[in-house]
């Protein structure tokens, strides 16, 4: 094959194909009511992640629509619903008031970007490293998040004084109560929990109502009928923006390439997830991360382009899609479409809906992304793996996502080295069969496990304390893996041991390790290039042969 056809053929592996919908013909009419129950769902989440993230619902829907078409054609999921995602406003909420808004737009473009990048680069297994506990204490961290972001919503109406609040959701969650307006509060609270009643009633009466939607559409009417000083999300366009490019300027791009480094290693993380996630739901096809990460890089570029935030999967959307009958890209599609007419036919009625039923909204979904069973579960396994989730989920909620997860997988990756490192040990062995004299003076002495960096001292450390030998005989063939660290210490061991007198032999040097042996150097340490058996008995038989050179009248220097 020729570089050029091997090029072609790489370039096709990331591109939209007729295979994408070959189940189309048998699936489409679920496809179809998928989508069109998806896009009722997510419309009051686009509208509310919009206005939590500080940007505005308007971006919270040109997220949804672009990013979501986007993704559904590029992605390497058949099911996976995409838009703007709680995860995702978390980040961003700092971004805005460190930079302003007017800086999102250009950060969805870099960080598309390097998500793009990464998927040609073929990095879209790299999740797969993320321990479990990691992953839902990041997970109950951003639930905590959501939700708390909400309470200035409730507390002080809009976003009058919200700029003045910290960029941590709980100091400003904090700082919200300290300054609320109390005639106002029970006006939200109640807005939202009606919200919150219909979510949780509505799939009761029947599974197909959509429970968010009719919360808000019924605070929106009361509001509509009763006098009340309910902030409310304010004139929405009746259509989508012309595509432009933001400015750039060399100071401003470069200030935001942290910004973008991080939203893009949370698009990848929370989009490979939620098509993991999702391909496990039902026989929907497998999903290719690489692709799927360039569909996402390419969903948050199309929606910067339009004005709109950085687009994820969304884990909650991608279920309702699945569980609702999608099976291809169509529902997602569709999903899109139907967010698209709610803008240009339902724009003047979606302005007038109440923050405060937005916040209800975010409130319950934050309160359902924590599986209460799955808490237990890590809380009473391995303490290293409750310590990791409780660790995470805390760095979080006070810190940063990124640097929860980073922290959380070394938490995690110390105490697994540490607990494979217990598993290597050295045991001293009797020689079989009828013992002979000078039988004493010999130690068979076999090493198990992994012999790693972690490992490597404990072992050198037993097995030079023993005295009484004159002959040591080191079993390998129970050996697991070996690294630099645990090749150098076998080194050492050699080393030390002929220092004093003590002649090694080597056995059952398995063919794994050799080519490490020799590039450390252990082979090469032992005294004589003899002293390397493949059979126990013939290291027995040798050893014993030095012992009786050492006991006769005529004894030599040994081998």
């Amino acid at each position: 094959m020729t570089p050029i056809t091997r090029a072609a053929a790489y370039i096709r592996g990331y591109l939209p194909s007729r295979t994408d919908y070959r189940d189309l013909r048998r699936t489409w009419k679920g496809d179809l009511v998928a989508g069109l129950t998806v896009g009722i769902v997510a419309l009051p989440l686009a509208l509310g992640f919009g206005v939590s993230s500080g940007v505005s619902a308007e971006a919270g829907l040109i997220t949804a629509v672009i990013a979501g078409v986007l993704a559904a054609i590029f992605g390497g999921s058949n099911v996976q619903v995409s838009g703007p995602t709680g995860a995702m406003v978390v980040v961003l909420l700092p971004i805005v008031a460190d930079h302003g808004v007017g800086t999102v737009a250009l950060v969805s473009i870099m960080a598309g970007i390097i998500v793009l990048a990464a998927g040609a680069l073929r990095l879209g297994r790299a999740v797969s490293i993320i321990p479990w506990p990691v992953i839902e204490g990041f997970t109950l961290g951003i639930a905590a998040i959501i939700f708390l972001q909400q309470v200035p919503s409730l507390t002080i109406g809009g976003h009058a004084d919200a700029a003045s609040h910290s960029s941590n959701a709980l100091v400003a969650a904090v700082q919200a109560m300290g300054s609320a307006d109390w005639t106002y509060v029970p006006w939200a609270v109640g807005a939202a929990l009606i919200v919150i009643g219909c979510m949780l009633l509505a799939p009761r009466l029947h599974p197909g109502i959509p429970g968010s939607l009719v919360g808000i559409a019924v605070v929106t009417i009361l509001c509509l009928v009763i006098d009340s000083p309910l902030a409310v999300i304010g004139a929405l366009p009746d259509g989508l923006p012309m595509p432009a490019f933001p400015t750039l300027t060399l100071g401003g791009t470069a200030s935001l390439l942290g910004p973008a480094l991080t939203i893009a290693a949370l698009a990848a993380i929370e989009s490979l997830l939620s098509a993991r996630v999702a391909s496990s739901l039902a026989d929907t096809g497998p999903y290719d991360p690489d692709r799927e990460l360039v569909g996402q890089g390419i969903a948050s570029i199309g929606s910067g382009l339009f004005g709109g935030m950085p687009a994820t999967g969304a884990i909650a959307r991608t279920a309702v899609n699945v569980r609702s009958g999608g099976r291809t890209r169509l529902a997602s599609i569709v999903h899109a479409v139907v967010l698209l007419l709610f803008v240009l036919v339902l724009s003047g009625p979606v302005g007038m809906i109440p923050l405060a039923g937005l916040a209800g909204v975010l409130m319950l979904t934050a309160y359902r992304m924590v599986h209460r069973a799955t808490m237990r579960s890590i809380l009473r396994s391995a303490r290293s793996d409750a310590a990791a989730f409780i660790v995470t989920a805390i760095v979080t909620v006070s810190f940063d996502l990124i640097i929860a997860v980073v922290i959380g997988i070394v938490f995690a990756g110390v105490f697994a080295i540490r607990n494979l490192s217990r598993g290597a040990g050295v045991q001293r062995e009797e020689i079989a069969g009828v013992p002979q004299s000078g039988d004493e003076r010999i130690s068979v002495v076999r090493i198990d496990g992994p012999l790693i960096f972690a490992s490597a001292d404990r072992v050198f450390e037993e097995i030079t304390r023993m005295r009484g030998a004159t002959v040591v005989i080191l079993r390998m063939s129970k050996l697991e893996h070996v690294d630099a660290s645990g090749a150098h210490a076998l080194q050492d061991i050699v080393q030390s041991l002929e220092r004093r007198g003590v002649t090694v032999l080597i056995k059952g040097v398995q063919p794994v390790h050799e080519d490490l042996f020799r590039t450390i150097g252990v082979l090469t340490s032992l005294r004589h290039h003899r002293h390397l058996f493949t059979a126990l008995d013939d290291a027995i038989a040798h050893a014993r042969s030095h012992i009786s050179r050492e006991q006769g009248p005529a004894a030599s220097t040994s081998q």
